[in-house]
């Protein structure tokens, strides 16, 4: 039987191709949402530009039929826009009363399910909505289309029982092939069924199941930076293998993400010279309530954003600050920004650009919705190695949680591809008190 799916706003804002994503249903789009468009398509960000893609497919649609009788989508649904008359209105409890858009999308289910006899669904990332539809006896659903399992979220690691003789010959060939189901660039630790701390640490080669040794690191260790732990080996060894154009970092606070990317990607650009540029990026998403607008130039006004990567490569240099004449203080990156081997700018400006050869950090990307990472990992260039960093459980951004985020949603996706990589970071090494507050707080 086909349904009747009434979208909320929030929905096509975080997903701009949703109406095509409920097969050959009905999608309702009530007046309300239309109205809700509008007042988006004024931001900046790329929540207005979500905004305004959907205005212009709306208006694409418009060409081929009215709206308010239904066009044929071509996935062979059909897209409507709904008015919510007066008299569904008034028939809302007195709490739901008032002209607020959420209440016109009540509405307009209510209509559905008062002339259809076929189901009729109200689809929405607001929480709220949809306890109120439930209230009303609507059903209701969150938008799950590019939702993955957390709890089933792929580690990028695994370990393997083999016996003392396998090991030794890992050792001597400097690789093995092992019967068993491994993913591509999945990062393995051969443990001895004998003597469980006799282990060897290995890499999928691409889609077969040949296991190689990770290649050793430089005594003074990646940019000064020396792994702490198997996973810190496994990400390094991830980061500088040119093979794989995207890597995934994805770990608690203090595990060490944003640290080793940017150490490696020093390495590749500074040391190899194998890009001509580190560029990284970060959402500019605050955490807790904004304090408005930041005085000064386009510098100025990002510094206290990118401050946490300031630090980074302050560790890296083994310096905070350092005093280069009198009265005036230099930091480490500064040198590499004149140098022009280093760019530090917000996703904001990265829409529209082709990024060619270069080393691209996004940190923080557990804050991008799958269609922002989308557009990002589209402007990668000829010769261009995509890193993302993140911590799904520090979500700042309204519009997304740890099941529909973009670094999650890519995880997912590209766990199958030969030229991806990922590892989950789990220990962390910022400080024993910084340990504990994760696993505590």
């Amino acid at each position: 039987m086909k349904k009747i799916f009434v979208v909320d706003t929030n929905v096509i804002l975080h997903d701009p191709t949703a109406i095509l994503r409920f097969e050959d249903n009905e999608v309702v789009l009530p007046i309300a949402v239309i109205e809700e468009l509008d007042r988006f398509k004024k931001q900046p960000e790329m929540t207005g530009r979500n905004a305004r893609e959907v205005s212009r497919t709306l208006d694409d649609l418009r060409q081929q039929g009215h709206l308010t009788t239904g066009v044929k989508l071509s996935n062979g649904g059909t897209l409507r826009v709904a008015l919510s008359d007066r008299h569904t209105l008034k028939e809302l409890p007195p709490e739901l009363d008032g002209g607020v858009a959420d209440n016109s999308i009540l509405a307009v289910g209510m209509q559905c399910k008062q002339r259809c006899q076929c189901p009729v669904i109200v689809v929405s990332k607001d929480t709220n909505l949809r306890i109120k539809a439930d209230a009303l006896g609507l059903n209701a659903e969150d938008y799950e289309t590019d939702k993955v399992d957390v709890d089933e979220l792929y580690t990028g690691s695994t370990e393997v029982l083999v016996n003392s003789e396998q090991i030794g010959e890992f050792f001597q060939a400097g690789s093995i092939t092992l019967k068993g189901e491994f993913l591509p660039n999945q990062d393995i630790t051969l443990v001895d069924n004998t003597n469980p701390s006799h282990t060897a640490l290995g890499m999928v080669e691409g889609k077969s199941n040949k296991i190689i040794h990770l290649a050793a690191l430089p005594k003074l260790g990646v940019s000064r930076i020396q792994p702490r732990n198997r996973e810190q080996r496994f990400a390094l060894n991830l980061l500088l293998q040119d093979s794989i154009k995207l890597v995934t970092l994805v770990g608690r606070a203090g595990t060490g993400k944003t640290l080793l990317a940017i150490a490696a990607g020093l390495q590749k650009v500074a040391d190899e010279k194998l890009y001509t540029r580190l560029l990284i990026s970060r959402p500019v998403v605050p955490m807790g309530k904004d304090i408005g607008f930041l005085p000064g130039d386009i510098n100025e006004k990002l510094t206290p954003w990118m401050q946490p990567l300031y630090d980074n490569f302050d560790l890296i240099f083994g310096t905070q600050e350092t005093a280069v004449k009198a009265g005036h203080w230099r930091r480490g990156h500064e040198e590499l920004i004149e140098m022009g081997i280093l760019q530090i700018e917000p996703l904001t400006y990265i829409r529209g650009r082709t990024i060619p050869q270069q080393f691209l950090i996004i940190d923080e990307a557990q804050n991008l919705t799958p269609h922002e990472v989308k557009t990002i990992i589209t402007r990668a260039g000829e010769g261009t190695k995509v890193v993302l960093t993140g911590d799904p459980d520090q979500i700042d951004n309204p519009y997304v949680d740890a099941a529909s985020n973009g670094l999650t949603y890519v995880v997912e996706r590209f766990k199958y591809e030969p030229l991806a990589g990922h590892i989950t970071l789990t220990k962390g090494e910022r400080s024993s008190l910084a340990e504990r507050a994760t696993a505590l707080l």
